[in-house]
């Protein structure tokens, strides 16, 4: 336990901590027990709750931190994304987030090929913006979209890439940083000579002092110092020598223990103009390995292993199905992926055949399958970088755990090391999972263990020395790549020995020596198997907590098994366009994060944030930006489906506090629409009036800034019957078509019609029949049941008699297909799931003889509904559409329109449902030519495409219903 361990603790949230700070610094300071648990935990098994959080706006907001800090005798914690996976980024201290405001390019000089950056600006966003100057940073961590170049420069990151280009400590030229004694310093080269060296004594002094060190320790450094590129562990004082050396160079890898990094100066390469990637696949893991080194004799830039269970796993994936079918035949025990890359497309082309040439001759013949287009190499690389969170999807307690994955080998031991370590898992009952860096020797590796059973502690760690020893044995490394954290810390002694350990003490008291800074990492660190230390320490169980939705897909931990999904890899932190988390990408808040929900559920489900956490404001606030999107449920790797999880708080909350005067008005929609459509002329008033408009933010909290939609005069109320008798297909007309855009379900029935297809209207008695959408959104779990098993008393036969049900409304169509089987459970919801098909899909599928005209000289862009890219089917729209001659169509790369049902309409969320159509909606429609039509499934993103945008937006089926002959 560490120096600051027993007094921070006594200051967990500390009021009067959290008051000095406020008054000091201009950013966020989050004391809350919520914002406490959302960053106790990382990518790793370790959970550590923070005295607090700071989320600094400027580099003064990090000096005044400090300055408390040193004043109140509490350690500090610097963070960028919090990807860690060894514990480096947890702690019992204040958390100083870096992601959100310290993230700009300070200068950039092409010439020089060097770029100052913010420690909290994300590597792939740097790498779009070098991108149109031929220039990228080539650190390429699988974590890119959201790792910051801080932390990597802090646990000296590698990446796919590092036989080429290296580790982040020969990409670092410079480092400005600030020392827990408040100094600030610029970490730079420095010459031989220090006589007459400009800047300040204490630096000097710092140098001199650390030049001293390392030549004392120069023999037991050239003696126990592993010989690998990929050696990542204690402190980098090899890197210090007398004759002139890269002061950065030591603070890289430093996990944020010796100084507070406040801008990095980086080296840039330029872009190879072509690549060219190699898909090798091997019948067995052993003769994947004995390949590596004399495919490396190619002179490849990567050589990336995946195992037989990743790639199965990432085959099972919808977000990498497709990748995996399209470049990974058959099913082979291993694939080595091997990429070229040059200047010159024919020496690139040319070391692609030699490597098929090579497959040949070791035995595999044909086993090489070429991927040449960008785009399918970008596909095979995304599966690649998803490798860690493919891994983590297993359902059920046990899981695939770091603690040994980032050792590292020579590659003539790499063949002998795989086989022994695997002999190892096997001997504590376990397995584990290969994938990652072969070129380099340093494969991860995580064994499958169950940490909620007490006994796997002791498995990990005997597992652990036994691993350590073996890596020593071959004079390898046992921190290759992820750092030390508290996984790999109190290991140092048996890898560099007691004497190196003491000069590692040393560097670190030089610097902070009253261990202000992440104290525990890297020296003094604690046991890696403490279990109150643990994400799931003793005593961890589920609350008592009745879900109201079917959760028994994930076993018997039901909802809380599914949280626990969550791995804290901060996929949804990415900033690229795609779906998930839209939220996050708006407020970069870890709040609004996937992972931020998810972990604040997973704390109120276990108990740790009190029994009443669930119906809590401050669970409400957690959930408040969720959109509903399901974004998160294709593009998180572990499927974590926060939209599903939401309607479980809306209901725990309604059942405790009951439903507002708002909740009502939007959940029971479906049931008051005949009602009030009577009199849709005078429903449609409010948007003309200045006073409706106020009564309604008043009474309902719907913004009078927006105009609601507008209730149609004709609602689709018709039963046409299918001509010529029979039916081919059920129509499911949603409640938005019935009672605001009827003329969808006409044109719908017309382009079914045209296309020979006999499609009845599905009808029940009464009122039109609706999937509960509305009620699930305000958390009426009953209600939508009930509308549920009303629709499914007409659909059930229809799909038992094998009917296709088609929906022209995504967010309703998808309830069928997702929500239904948890909702009402059985098999008639899966019966109607299976055969629930969005309209183009069943025109594509059905319908191929499509009586269309030409449309030549029109442009339209589609914007996917969120659920239509949830469920792989966003595609069909553009594809539907370009059936018609002549008609170009292009698709808009894009988050959520931001509308999400009620979302843009109410008060407080109104200016969030702006910030996310701005994302990326807005610019696209924005920069597309006047005369371009609009085309968006959605009838929330029609709304908001024609108020935010000023530009109508139809339905597929209305365009397709214009271009019938």
């Amino acid at each position: 336990m560490n120096a600051h361990d027993v007094a921070d603790r006594r200051r967990i949230g500390d009021s009067g901590l959290a008051r000095r700070l406020r008054r000091a610094v201009e950013g966020d300071v989050l004391f809350d027990a919520f914002s406490r648990g959302r960053y106790a935990t990382d990518a790793s098994i370790y959970q550590i709750e923070p005295l607090g959080v700071v989320v600094p706006k400027s580099r003064d907001d990090v000096a005044a931190t400090l300055a408390v800090a040193r004043e109140e005798g509490v350690a500090v914690l610097p963070r960028g994304g919090g990807t860690s996976q060894c514990g480096q980024t947890v702690g019992c201290a204040i958390v100083v987030d870096t992601s959100k405001h310290l993230d700009s390019i300070v200068a950039f000089d092409a010439e020089r090929r060097r770029a100052v950056v913010e420690p909290g600006l994300v590597l792939d966003r740097l790498n779009a913006a070098l991108a149109p100057h031929g220039l990228f940073f080539p650190v390429d961590v699988s974590t890119g979209s959201r790792a910051t170049l801080g932390g990597m420069a802090g646990n000296n990151s590698c990446g796919a890439r590092s036989i080429r280009y290296g580790n982040m400590v020969h990409n670092v030229h410079a480092i400005d940083a600030l020392l827990a004694s408040g100094d600030a310093h610029r970490f730079a080269p420095v010459p031989g000579n220090l006589e007459g060296a400009g800047g300040g004594p204490a630096y000097w002094a710092l140098v001199r002092d650390l030049r001293a060190l390392a030549g004392r320790e120069a023999d037991e450094i050239a003696a126990r110092f592993p010989r690998l590129l990929r050696r990542v562990g204690g402190y980098n004082i090899d890197t210090v020598r007398g004759a002139g050396h890269n002061m950065a160079s030591l603070l890289v890898g430093s996990e944020g223990t010796l100084g507070f990094f406040t801008a990095l100066e980086l080296d840039l390469q330029p872009l190879p103009r072509h690549r060219a990637l190699g898909v090798c696949r091997f019948e067995s893991l052993d003769a994947a390995m004995r390949a590596a080194k004399p495919i490396v004799a190619l002179d490849p830039c990567a050589v990336e292993l995946a195992d037989r269970t990743l790639v199965e796993l990432a085959r099972a994936a919808p977000l990498f199905r497709a990748t995996v079918e399209r470049f990974v035949p058959g099913s082979p025990a291993a694939v080595l992926l091997v990429e070229f890359a040059g200047d010159e497309r024919a020496p690139v082309r040319g070391a692609l055949a030699d490597l098929e040439t090579l497959m040949a001759d070791l035995g595999h013949p044909g086993a090489v399958t070429r991927v040449l287009d960008a785009a399918g190499q970008a596909a095979v690389w995304e599966m690649r970088k998803a490798g860690l969170n493919i891994v983590m999807s297993m359902k059920g307690d046990g899981k695939p755990v770091s603690f040994v994955e980032d050792c590292a080998v020579s590659l003539d031991d790499l063949p002998e090391y795989v086989a022994r370590m695997s002999d190892v898992f096997a001997r504590h009952g376990t397995t584990g999972t290969w994938y990652a860096h072969a070129s380099v020797g340093c494969l991860h590796v995580r064994p499958v263990l169950n940490m909620k059973d007490p006994a796997a502690a002791g498995t990990m760690r005997a597992i652990a020395e036994e691993a350590f020893a073996m890596v020593r044995e071959y004079e390898g490394a046992h921190s290759g790549e992820h750092g030390d954290g508290i996984v790999r810390s109190e290991f140092h002694e048996a890898m560099f020995g007691s004497r190196l350990v003491r000069a590692f003490e040393a560097v670190k008291d030089r610097f902070d020596p009253l261990g202000t800074l992440n104290p525990g990492k890297i020296v003094r660190p604690p046991r890696m198997d403490d279990r109150s230390l643990f994400r799931y320490p003793p005593g961890y169980a589920a609350a008592p907590f009745a879900p109201a939705l079917d959760w028994s897909a994930w076993g018997a931990g039901g909802l809380l098994a599914a949280v626990e999904m969550c791995n804290n890899n901060g996929a949804c932190r990415k900033a690229a366009a795609g779906v998930m988390c839209p939220s996050y990408r708006a407020t970069r808040d870890e709040v609004h994060a996937t992972r931020g929900r998810a972990n604040a559920l997973r704390l109120a489900l276990s108990g740790q944030l009190g029994a009443e956490a669930m119906e809590s404001d401050a669970m409400a606030e957690s959930m408040a930006l969720c959109v509903g999107c399901k974004g998160c449920r294709r593009e998180c790797p572990t499927g974590v489906d926060m939209a599903r999880m939401k309607i479980e708080v809306l209901h725990r909350r309604a059942r405790v506090r009951g439903f507002s005067r708002r909740d009502r008005a939007v959940g029971w929609l479906p049931r008051y629409a005949p009602w009030v459509s009577r009199g849709a002329a005078l429903a449609n008033l409010r948007n003309r009036s200045r006073t409706l408009r106020r009564a309604g933010q008043a009474w309902l909290g719907l913004s009078a800034a927006r105009p609601l939609p507008r209730w149609a005069r004709d609602p689709f109320l018709e039963t046409p019957a299918p001509a010529g008798g029979g039916t081919d297909a059920v129509l499911f007309v949603d409640t938005f078509a019935t009672w605001f855009e009827p003329d969808i379900a006409r044109a719908a029935m017309r382009v079914l019609g045209a296309a020979g297809k006999r499609v009845r209207v599905a009808r029940g008695t009464g009122r039109p029949l609706c999937c509960g959408r509305t009620f699930l959104a305000v958390g009426a779990v009953e209600e939508a049941r009930a509308e549920a098993r009303r629709s499914l008393a007409v659909l059930a036969p229809a799909a038992r008699a094998g009917l296709p049900v088609v929906g022209i409304e995504p967010s309703c169509l998808h309830t069928l297909v997702d929500e239904w089987p948890a909702l009402v459970p059985g098999a008639a919801a899966e019966a109607v799931a299976r055969v629930a098909v969005p309209f183009e899909t069943f025109l594509l599928r059905e319908a191929r003889d499509l009586p269309l005209r030409p449309l030549a000289g029109r442009r339209v862009l589609v914007h996917g509904h969120c659920h239509q890219k949830a469920f792989g089917v966003a595609g069909d729209v553009a594809a539907a559409l370009r059936r018609i001659e002549g008609l170009d169509v292009a698709a808009i790369e894009s988050t959520c329109c931001g509308m999400a049902g009620a979302f843009g309409y109410q008060a407080e969320t109104q200016a969030a449902s702006r910030a996310i159509a701005g994302l990326d909606l807005l610019p696209a429609l924005a920069a597309a030519p006047a005369d371009a039509g609009v085309v968006a499934d959605g009838f929330s993103c029609r709304c908001q495409i024609a108020d935010l945008a000023g530009r109508p937006a139809r339905h597929a089926a209305a365009l397709l219903a214009d271009a019938l002959a």
